[in-house]
């Protein structure tokens, strides 16, 4: 199909305003050209687009895909534009990362002041995502590095393992359970639940797997981050299900217990995913290099703390 980005912006004002005159007037056209531009974008396409109603239009299912396909290719523009924009004030380098909750409030936080430092003139973009969603946008190209635990599809891409840690539960110094060695998750949904924000990767993973259980997780608070939630359970107002590396961290000053748990999915591989190592910048490389090297034990580094990446080691999911 022969089509500029012009067409694509007067469909998407077509389909959100649901009037041709009106989108005509959004993109400043008139209606005789707008509407000699949507008659060509369906004969290229061979299907009807719209159907023409007294009350204005409505879009067909081939014009539902023309749609989303179109959104996306103007999207992809927009960050065109403004990574260009970027470069021209003199950035080198921009690393797009995709991650679950734990490497956004634990881990990368804890290290990408090392990267950063090392690369001056590189930008980082970070979003969280579950972890379906992060190995999809390595494949798609719209992250260079995604950050899972396992029991996801890599889609193929090469996973870099750079640590292990369990998922356990955390209670009050007096809760019933503070004295048990282990617990099903099943018992604790009995109980008021900490958790994180209803965005969280962590919180849907345990809301599928009480759903799977038939019986609701009762949460009581929901807070941003895993030390929140340890300093709240302290309070003894409820329990909480964080990765052992955050109780651990929150252990000592807070007296909370740590219970393990019993269910199997408690054990968390970490992976780094990316379609090629050995093609990704020397940021991308650096940052391998950081994960590697995290301990949650250590403080974080200092930003000034500087080294060459050392080459990154490739593992097959």
């Amino acid at each position: 199909m022969q089509f500029d980005l012009s067409d694509l912006r007067l469909f998407v004002a077509v389909a959100e305003e649901r009037k041709l005159t009106r989108a005509a007037a959004r993109q400043h056209l008139s209606l005789a050209a707008a509407s000699a531009r949507i008659r060509a974008l369906e004969a290229q396409a061979g299907l009807p687009l719209l159907l023409r109603e007294a009350r204005g239009v409505r879009l067909t299912p081939p014009g539902e895909a023309f749609l989303h396909h179109a959104r996306a290719i103007l999207r992809q523009v927009d960050g065109l534009r403004a990574d260009l924009q970027e470069y021209g004030g003199g950035l080198r380098g921009h690393l797009r990362i995709f991650a679950n909750t734990t490497a956004v409030s634990d881990i990368l936080p804890a290290i990408l002041p090392r990267v950063l430092a090392g690369n001056p003139r590189i930008n980082v973009e970070l979003q969280e995502k579950p972890n379906a969603d992060i190995a999809q946008g390595v494949l798609e190209g719209r992250a260079d590095i995604g950050i899972v635990s396992s029991r996801v599809d890599t889609l193929g891409l090469e996973a870099v393992h750079f640590s292990t840690d369990q998922l356990v539960l955390t209670t009050a110094a007096g809760h019933r359970f503070a004295r048990r060695k282990r617990v099903e998750f099943a018992e604790v949904l009995d109980c008021d639940l900490i958790g994180m924000y209803s965005g969280s990767t962590l919180q849907a993973f345990l809301t599928e797997v009480s759903e799977n259980l038939g019986k609701p997780m009762q949460v009581r608070v929901r807070v941003n981050s895993f030390d929140a939630v340890c300093r709240i359970v302290a309070t003894g107002v409820g329990v909480g299900v964080v990765p052992e590396s955050a109780a651990r961290r929150n252990q000592a000053a807070l007296g909370i217990a740590l219970v393990e748990l019993a269910d199997p999915w408690r054990v968390r591989e970490r992976y780094a995913l990316v379609r090629d190592v050995a093609g990704l910048p020397a940021a991308g490389l650096a940052l391998l290099d950081a994960l590697r090297d995290y301990d949650p034990s250590r403080p974080a580094p200092r930003a000034g703390r500087r080294g060459a990446p050392r080459p990154a080691r490739r593992d097959r999911a």
